[in-house]
Order: structure tokens, then sequence, then C-alpha cells
């Protein structure tokens, strides 16, 4: 054995739960819908949570169920101590968590700290209150330019597409880094600071185990006069001191959350979503003194290649041992194309996951989409992440073996990014928050009784719940099994990479002796030790192209 990555092995008491955690992240719009309103909801989840009991996963983690008026997939976020009347009510969401909790389940739910909705008390106030009210403080509002104020303060572009300032009827411009209607709050103020550490003791009193952190590298900002262009701003490294991204004093409201976090028993966990320049700037969101952890996202724009994952992996788990975190794994959210179609596309090539796929731009699954070959690639892939030290976030619908939805109309997408012409990804994220099948029959694939708020395609009815529950070779059943062995594979936090003779093939042992297997490449491989899963029917000793397979202890 050579290469060894040694992660120092932690405790595994209760408060170290999420260390080696798989958490499925519930879209809640699109799993469920108990009232047949077409949208999913609270009751909904509440249905089906002996089907996440039987999945295997150790937690949950819910996308915003706010109030909103849904201007971006709820993140658009108008009461943040309340469940959107569409998805239910919080005694709904107390019983959701009850029933998740006495099946062993933990619950993280999604904080939206950088904006709120235009909807929100906070920004009506400021919109009435006027120029240098206190109400205007708690967002960032500045004089136009020109003669008459009537150009923005700076030519910034918002991530969604357009310009990043609106202006409002007395003259005033605000800034919105996203939609126009998510105004970004000004975390310089004392009050929304103080505001958001009252958030997230609501939600801990309510028995919540941790939250996820949308933009957490976003939140201060140095907007001091006079502000620079586009041009300037993007020459400005984002080293810390950035006006935008990734500021150093981010951290100084982090320490407070976490302070917030360790007054419970056992304490609340969290993780960002930080998009950063270098492992030492994700590193910082991930310490003790922060947050605890932060995603790794850096397989969401590799390519299903050997020596790419071999890098991703070994640089992670070496950012993990240095801040004393563990490592996250995710191939799949709300965010991106599903990853049973990215594998099932030409390589990526270092491109952004959406933008500039040729299968996107064409709006549905052309010649260029091998669905066949996407999905078993997305399977060896999974197989092999679920054997790795650290936890691994699954999207919900991934467990089906679910490809992006791509076929639909202009008139029934949702996603600001599509209406704004972002660059942010052509056809935006609604191909992958379509409604999930239950059943192979009904309206809505059994998601609820009457349609379903986005299209669900004919081809949904081979990936449906039921169809697959009775089919001891499909994605589900994998998911289930390699959930449950999981468990004995996840004792300590190292592993040690296997020289396999092959550049295309990757090997690695765990502590207890568990290996996995995976062959990226064409050609079959031949192995020796005990088969006891694999994401494709196998021969004994021969492991198939584009396979993983996990090796029991050798006795």
């Amino acid at each position: 054995m050579t290469d060894a990555i040694l992660t120092e092995s932690r405790t595994t008491d209760a408060a170290a739960w999420w260390r080696q955690a798989a958490v499925y992240q519930i879209y809640p719009r699109s799993f469920a819908d108990a009232n047949g309103d077409g949208i999913g909801d609270i009751p909904g989840i509440l249905s089906r949570v002996d089907y996440l009991a039987d999945l295997g996963i150790d937690a949950v983690w819910l996308s915003p169920f706010y109030p909103s008026a849904l201007a971006d997939g709820g993140y658009d976020v108008a009461d943040y101590r309340d469940v959107d009347p569409r998805l239910g009510t919080l005694t709904d969401f107390d019983a959701m968590v009850a029933a998740l909790h006495s099946r062993g389940i933990k619950v993280v739910v999604d904080i939206v700290p950088n904006h709120t909705s235009d909807l929100h008390a906070w920004f009506q106030e400021a919109l009435a209150a006027g120029r240098g009210s206190a109400a205007r403080e708690r967002y960032i509002f500045r004089d136009g330019t020109g003669p008459d104020g009537a150009e923005p303060p700076t030519d910034w572009q918002s991530t969604f597409g357009g310009g990043a300032w609106e202006r409002v009827e007395d003259g005033q411009w605000y800034f919105h880094h996203f939609a126009v209607e998510q105004p970004d709050l000004n975390w310089a103020n004392p009050e929304v600071r103080a505001d958001f550490l009252t958030t997230l003791r609501f939600w801990s009193d309510r028995g919540v185990d941790g939250f996820r952190i949308d933009v957490a590298h976003m939140l201060t900002k140095d907007l001091t006069e006079p502000l620079p262009q586009t041009a300037e701003l993007e020459a400005i490294p984002r080293d810390g001191n950035h006006p935008l991204f990734d500021r150093d004093d981010v951290h100084e409201v982090y320490a407070e959350w976490r302070r917030v976090f360790d007054s419970y028993d056992p304490p609340r966990t969290a993780v960002a979503e930080a998009w950063v320049e270098t492992p030492e700037r994700r590193a910082r969101y991930a310490s003790a003194e922060g947050l605890g952890q932060a995603f790794n996202f850096d397989l969401l724009v590799a390519d299903f290649d050997a020596t790419q994952f071999r890098t991703i992996i070994a640089d992670n788990l070496a950012q993990a041992e240095a801040t004393g975190s563990s490592t996250t794994w995710v191939l799949s959210n709300h965010d991106v194309t599903r990853h049973a179609t990215r594998y099932g596309l030409p390589a990526l090539n270092g491109r952004r996951v959406k933008q500039g796929t040729e299968w996107v731009q064409a709006g549905g699954p052309a010649e260029q989409l091998d669905r066949d070959g996407g999905l078993r690639r997305a399977r060896a892939a999974t197989l092999l992440l679920l054997g790795l030290p650290g936890s691994t976030y699954l999207y919900q619908g991934e467990e089906l073996g679910l490809h992006e939805v791509a076929a639909i109309g202009p008139d029934q997408r949702q996603d600001p990014a599509f209406f704004r012409g972002s660059e942010f990804d052509r056809l935006g994220r609604d191909g992958c928050r379509v409604p999930l099948p239950w059943t192979a029959a009904g309206s809505s694939f059994g998601f609820g009784a009457d349609g379903a708020h986005l299209p669900q395609p004919d081809w949904f009815a081979e990936y449906a719940v039921d169809a697959e529950a009775a089919d001891p070779e499909s994605t589900l059943n994998l998911y289930r099994q390699a959930l449950r062995l999981r468990h004995e594979l996840q004792t300590g936090e190292q592993m040690e990479w296997i020289e396999t003779g092959r550049d295309d093939v990757l090997r690695f042992a765990r502590p207890n002796g568990w290996q996995v297997l995976t062959n990226f490449g064409t050609a079959p491989y031949p192995f020796e030790g005990e088969a006891v899963l694999s994401s494709v029917p196998t021969s004994p000793g021969i492991l198939p192209a584009e396979s993983t397979v996990w090796l029991a202890p050798q006795s």
C-alpha cells in the first residue's frame, strides 16, 4: 500500500454524527404533495418518512420551506421563522421533525442570510420609511449617479442576469446580487446580526439538528465610496479584502453563530455553501470556531475520470485533516445538472456544470446524451463516494437514477436565471427540480392528487419508486444496500490508496478492512477479494468497465 491518507480518528458520540453522515437533500416543493395543489409540502414529507428510513440515511436537509413568493425557488424568504402556508404550518413542521427523529434521522434546515425577499416586513418598511431611515440601513441602499441620479451606482451585474441595482420610487437604488426580488442585507448592521441569532435559536429550540448556510461567503461587504466599476471589481483578488466576496470579516459573524450552536446539547451543526478561490479560504468556514464544515463542490465540475477523482479525494481529505473537520462529498443538488446526465454528455473539460453543454442548449435529450452510460457511471461514482470517509450529501431523486428534465417549455419554467438570460446556466435549474415520481401510474406519478408544478416527462414511469422497489437491480435498491452497508465501512476517518497497475482504476481500503474498487475505464479489471456490493452485475473476480465494487474485509 502506498500514498496513505490518514485523518485523525474522531469520537463517534452523538455530537459528531455529522462527520460521516449520509445526508439526503429534500427540495420540499418537489418531494411529495399531500394536499393535491401541485406543490410539495411538509405533510408530504411526513407521509414519506418510512421511505426515508428504509433508504438508510442519517439526516435530511430541507431546502427553504419558509413563506416566499418563489421568485427564486424559495430562496427569497419573506419570514425566517415560519412555514409557507402552501407548505403547511409550524405544527406540521414539529410533527415532521418528531417523526424523523423517532426513526433516527437528523434534521438540517437551509438558512438564507445574504438577502431577504422584497416582501419581507423589513424591506417593505424600508421602502415606506424613505431615505436615511434606520429601516433602510438594514439593506444596501445608495443614491444613483448622473445629474438626476437616474443611473445605478455601479455597472455591476446580477448573478441571474441584468443589473444588480434596482431603483425605488424616491430615486434611491438597492443592491441585489441575485434576483431583483432578493435585496441584499447589510451585515454591518447590528440589528441584522441579532435577528439571525434569534432565527438560529428559534429552529434549534424546535429540534433542528443543523443548518446549511446559503452563499456563506457573501454576507459581509465593503461598499465604501467610491464604489469600483465592474472592470476594477474583477481585478481585485478574493483574498479576504474583496468588496463583495469571501471577506475575512464574515468569520466574525460565524464565530457568533458558533457560540449559539455550542449552547445546545448536543451542539448544533452547520455546513457552509462557500464558493471560494482556494482550499485555504474554504478551510476557514470549516473551522471548529466557525461553521464546522464546508461543502466540497469539486466533483460537480469533474468528469468521470480516475485522475480527477483521485486528486480531488486526496486534496479534500488533506483539507479536512488540516481543519479538524470532515469533508463533504456531493455529485448532485438543486443547483446543478443531475450527475447521471452530466456523465452521459461529452466531458466537461473544466466547463461549468450546465453552461455550454449541448444537451442543455438543445432543450432536450439529443443524440449526445448517452442515457444508459450516464446512469452506469453515476451508479459507479456514487458507490465510490459512499465508501469514502466524510459525509455524503445526496439529492432527492438521485437514488432513482433520475436524469435531468430538459423538455420544459418557456411558459412552464420558474428559475429567474432563465428569464433574465443569465450566463449562470442557460436553461436555469428547473430540470433538476421536477417533482419526484412515486408511482409508475397516475397524473403526477404519485407526487400528488392532481398535477405537479413542473412538468414530469413520460419516461419518469420507469424510474418511479414503486417500479424500482420491485426490481432487485434498480438504482433505488443499490442505494438502499449501500447505505445499509455504509455504517460498517464508516469506522474511523482514514483511508489508504492501493495501487492497481492501471491509471483508470482506483482502489482504497478503510481501517476495518473494507475496500472500494472503481473501474473508470472501458476494459474489465481482474481483482481478488469477496465482492459484497457492485454497481453493475459482475462475474467472480472481474470488474466490468465503468463500475464500482465493495470488497469485504479478508478474514
